[in-house]
């Protein structure tokens, strides 16, 4: 079965756009000769995006107007916008959730989850986010768009991966399925969900 991944950057506070919608803050502290291109590996495993239509209308018109930076993956946009699909965009109505659940039982690698919020917290609601690829970045915006919002249950996750470089932290968690640990972080028991 293939993974759902949200690779996604926000800043210390949660937010993944100012309130205007603006992302010019998505950079780090500075210049910094150890610049890891954390994107580059976590594509390698992708072959499927999924993006609601304000992600993918500032894709367009503000982030690379010039061409589109997804063209290796199949990209599936949420809109109830009657839009044409095209050669590798497929715009659709369907719901997040049950588009998701099916595209993961499909044959291919992984699925990304691009943004935005809304789209985030329904899959998160429904705890079908595998694994959360979030990169904190230096700064506090103190309003905007918060990435998850209100939380409706929680969600167990696990530390994976951590990587710092130019003051932004690359976080990665696995969700959390019924699993039972020794305080050592040992794997005692695992049930099924």
């Amino acid at each position: 079965m293939r993974k759902i991944k949200l690779f996604i950057a926000m800043s210390l506070d949660g937010y993944i756009a100012d309130s205007h919608g603006g992302v010019d803050w998505l950079h780090g502290h500075g210049e910094d000769s150890e610049d890891i291109d954390s994107y580059s590996e976590f594509v390698k495993e992708i072959d499927t995006v999924v993006m609601g239509y304000h992600t993918y209308h500032q894709i367009i018109t503000e982030l690379s107007p010039e061409e589109w930076v997804y063209r290796d993956f199949k990209t599936y946009v949420m809109t109830h916008r009657k839009l044409k699909s095209v050669e590798g965009i497929m715009f659709t109505d369907d719901n997040p959730v049950s588009l998701v659940k099916r595209l993961s039982k499909e044959y291919g690698k992984d699925i990304w989850i691009c943004g935005g919020a809304h789209l985030v917290q329904q899959l998160a609601g429904e705890d079908l986010i595998d694994q959360y690829y979030i990169s904190v970045i230096p700064t506090l915006l103190g309003s905007g768009i918060r990435l998850f919002g209100e939380v409706q249950k929680e969600i167990k996750l696990r530390l994976v991966k951590t990587q710092v470089y130019n003051g932004i932290t690359d976080l990665v968690y696995e969700r959390r399925l019924k699993d039972k640990y020794d305080f050592d972080g040992n794997l005692i028991e695992v049930k099924t969900p």
